[in-house]
């Protein structure tokens, strides 16, 4: 099915319909083995992040150390069990994210939202680099009270940090996190699967004051 595209948010009347049933993906990670929706070990946590097209944004995440496994996936939206298809229609409302759960004694959610500023420009809006379209929107999806004080407190000492570089003004969305969707399996790890496959995401050059000890 193909769908014309839209550069404008859709509201819950005008998204499309979805389905019940969730698409079809891996069930372990291609890269760790692990599995991709768990059971995953006590006491780790979950974080979810949108940096643009999630095939470059998962590698950026599955390298580092304490990450326990990525995912791809779809979210903040309005369908249900969205195709990719649908999500690049812009007619869903979903952003690409990737699902990250991590080992907190080994890497804490401060060094991921160090590595989600300077991974990609959040001063774009709904589009990064050439890719354009609300799904590519820069967004942080917390979980809980503590991620969205702490990716508030990033965005503020990253706009400093911009300011100082003389670079535009942050546009990622932080808010609550609702259901994760995950991608299609051809989505999971993809430039592991395709090592020369297409990454469209790009740093602005300034370092992020934070996860590094320091605090934000």
């Amino acid at each position: 099915m193909l769908f014309n595209k839209t550069h404008e948010m859709p509201t819950r009347e005008t998204a499309l319909p979805g389905r019940t049933e969730p698409v079809r993906t891996d069930e372990v990670h291609y890269v760790s083995g692990r599995p991709l929706k768990g059971p995953h070990p006590e006491g780790f946590e979950t974080a979810i992040f949108g940096m643009g097209c999630f095939w470059g944004v998962e590698r950026v995440f599955w390298q580092l150390p304490g990450v326990w496994v990525t995912a791809a996936g779809y979210a903040a939206g309005f369908t249900p069990n969205p195709s990719y298809e649908e999500v690049c229609s812009g007619r869903t409302g979903h952003a690409e994210v990737v699902q990250v759960v991590f080992n907190p004694h080994e890497i804490g959610y401060g060094d991921l939202l160090k590595a989600f500023w300077e991974n990609h420009d959040p001063t774009q809006g709904l589009r990064q680099g050439n890719d354009v379209g609300s799904q590519y929107r820069s967004a942080l999806y917390t979980l809980n009270d503590a991620q969205k004080a702490e990716a508030e407190a990033s965005r503020d000492a990253y706009q400093a940090a911009l300011d100082k570089a003389r670079r535009g003004d942050i546009t990622t969305e932080i808010v609550p996190a609702g259901p994760f969707y995950y991608a299609e399996d051809y989505h999971q790890a993809y430039l592991a699967k395709n090592p020369g496959g297409y990454c469209g995401i790009a740093g602005t050059g300034v370092t992020c004051p934070i996860g590094v000890g320091v605090d934000a």
